[in-house]
């Protein structure tokens, strides 16, 4: 965490021309949201960090960072939508973020939940990455892609912006075991939504068997 909270440090003069640091914040973010894996969450937090020292504004950090994961997501949804799968499978090739398995869990997430996962998605590093152009790519309708990106997205940043500002210099350890530990959950929650739809389909299969059965009688 500490190259971050150098390099906002040092574009924050004491002066005061604080607005490159919201624009280091926002266009991180944005990129991040775009596809580009690079460290989102630890210039949020960074931000925050200066913040609680007082040489940044939380709210403007907030701001910022909302509207980077916005902008990004929106263009990333349209890079996406644009460039299909094949845009996936280049990337396969030059970066490990998107490589086939990863890329193939992103799609089940957004088969299984649909708008839940670009919500949600913003607080995993993974979905984070993949959340717009895996939108765009899968044909997910714009309005409701925006209305849950934007949801996402101020939650996120106002979630991880005052915790990290309330927590201190522990806040990028602690914010990155909740990383894991929401991928974690998030996959105990698929193999428990698995299993209950197995159940009742296997109770439905069984009943319009028994069905005919007891018509016949």
């Amino acid at each position: 965490m500490g190259e971050p909270l150098h390099a906002l440090a040092i574009m924050v003069p004491t002066g005061g021309v604080a607005i490159l640091a919201y624009l280091v914040v926002g266009l991180v973010i944005g990129v991040e949201s775009m596809g580009v894996p690079l460290p989102g969450e630890t210039t949020l937090i960074a931000a925050a960090l200066l913040a609680s020292q007082g040489n940044l504004h939380l709210e403007f950090v907030i701001a910022a960072a909302a509207t980077g994961a916005i902008v990004g997501d929106s263009v990333g949804y349209y890079i996406g939508r644009k460039a299909g799968r094949s845009l996936f499978e280049r990337l396969g090739r030059r970066f490990h973020h998107f490589s086939e398995d990863r890329i193939v869990k992103a799609e089940k997430y957004f088969h299984r939940y649909g708008v839940w996962t670009v919500f949600f998605g913003r607080f995993v590093a993974l979905l984070r990455i993949f959340a717009g152009p895996m939108a765009g790519m899968l044909r997910m309708p714009y309005p409701k892609f925006l209305a849950a990106n934007a949801a996402g997205g101020i939650a996120w940043s106002t979630t991880i912006g005052i915790v990290a500002y309330n927590i201190g210099d522990n806040a990028d350890k602690i914010f990155g075991q909740l990383s894991v530990w929401a991928l974690v959950v998030l996959a105990l929650a698929a193999v428990a939504a698995y299993t209950y739809y197995r159940i009742r389909r296997r109770h439905r299969e069984t009943a319009a068997v028994r069905e005919p059965q007891s018509a016949d009688v």
